[in-house]
């Protein structure tokens, strides 16, 4: 799949924290030290996203969009 997002960055899930619609998901990078993104909670329970699991960051704008690989 593409992104038209060109600013990637390697991160670990460092918490999940599940609303009934929206989650925020915080993660460890080694720069900046962490990113955090808010996402629906249906995203979160799709993606399997749990804590220590690697994922791809991809920011564009003011989001930042989790890719699990």
């Amino acid at each position: 799949m593409k992104y038209g997002a060109r600013n990637q960055i390697k991160g670990r899930v460092k918490s999940v924290k599940k609303g009934d619609v929206m989650s925020l998901v915080k993660f460890e990078v080694t720069s900046p030290v962490e990113m955090a993104s808010v996402l629906t909670t249906e995203s979160v329970d799709d993606l399997k996203m749990k804590v220590g699991d690697e994922v791809q960051l991809i920011i564009k704008a003011i989001h930042v969009l989790p890719i699990k690989k």
